[in-house]
């Protein structure tokens, strides 16, 4: 197994809730709550969850584009969280974000070509002569033509303009990139073009990839390893054909029954949670699956379980794993959540 490339420790980040005319503080969310992972050299790992997971919140405490509460991240064994302002600017060229919205992540008023040079110029990774021809090899490798940099934003689709964010994060030429839900925000098949784009470019040029992702079957398609997160919590990290084929905890087969197959044989998909989702802010000590759990007991409410490795390299924080099989289907579902 390669070493790892990324390393977080009990990273941690919550907000005050405000409510009321004069907005006081009533409450606190912890988006991320003691996490700790690994990110291997070379591989794609995907962090899954549903909406308000924490998973973006994650990525950005990760990058310290957010400051975290407390916790470490130590990136090519240098620790983020210790550097200072000026030695973290000069360590960005390593890690790059692709965001979600494409329509929003590029300054309208720049060219193509000027948004692709700024990295360039900032982390001085080619000389000035030279930087028009490595906008042109960028654009190239995420399939755009060259004559496309004297362009500006609004002139493109969103999948066109996906592109040129990938180019734009892969400029200073770094070691690690994180893909926020990269392909939420387009059609069907743009998305399977600009996934094709990811996955040539981080097999061609060796990157470490954390991909954010909502739709199971693309996680199944791409990832390594899969780390699901529940109300800022890990609770299942595993490679990805052992949690698609044997999920342990019963957030993850909950997630799981909600895939459609392509066996009419099988049926439509079912979720096993008929409860309301939990809160963040309303999480007791316990395991925060507790109020939707049909396999719970009542020392999940008051005990929180660690998260350990039950078989080879496949960790859950369950106090009964593996006790829920996804069941027959029964009510649809569209592999997305």
């Amino acid at each position: 197994m390669s070493a790892a490339l990324v390393e977080v420790s009990g990273l941690s980040k919550s907000f005050p809730v405000r409510r009321g005319l004069l907005q006081s503080e009533t409450a606190e969310l912890r988006a991320v709550d003691a996490v700790d992972l690994e990110i291997l050299k070379g591989e794609t790992l995907a962090l899954v969850g549903e909406s308000g997971s924490g998973k973006t919140t994650f990525a950005r405490c990760l990058l310290r584009l957010l400051e975290a509460d407390s916790g470490s991240v130590s990136i090519a064994g240098e620790d983020l969280m210790a550097m200072s302002a000026q030695r973290l600017r000069q360590q960005r060229r390593n890690f790059q974000m692709v965001f979600q919205d494409p329509y929003g992540s590029l300054n309208p008023r720049m060219r193509v070509g000027e948004a692709l040079a700024e990295p360039l110029a900032i982390h001085e990774v080619v000389p000035r002569p030279s930087r028009a021809k490595r906008v042109g090899e960028l654009l190239d490798l995420v399939g755009l033509p060259g004559e496309v940099a004297a362009r500006f934003p609004h002139e493109f689709s969103g999948g066109q303009r996906q592109r040129i964010a990938i180019a734009r994060a892969l400029a200073p030429e770094p070691r690690f990139l994180v893909a926020d839900e990269p392909v939420a925000a387009l059609d069907g098949s743009v998305r399977a073009q600009i996934l094709n784009v990811l996955s040539r470019l981080q097999e061609h040029l060796g990157l470490t990839l954390l991909l954010i992702a909502h739709d199971l079957v693309i996680v199944e398609q791409m990832a390594d390893r899969v780390a699901i997160l529940f109300l800022g919590r890990l609770v299942e990290l595993a490679p990805s054909t052992a949690l698609f084929a044997n999920p342990l905890h019963p957030y993850t087969v909950n997630l799981l029954s909600c895939v459609p197959t392509p066996d009419p044989a099988v049926g439509l998909p079912a979720s096993v949670a008929s409860e309301q989702p939990s809160r963040a802010i309303e999480m007791g000590s316990g395991c925060a699956f507790y109020a939707r759990c049909p396999v719970a007991r009542d020392h999940c409410r008051t005990e929180r379980p660690d998260l350990l490795e039950i078989q080879t390299g496949h960790e859950v924080a369950c106090h009964y794993p593996g006790e829920l099989e996804i069941g027959h289907p029964t009510r649809a579902g569209n592999g997305t959540f």
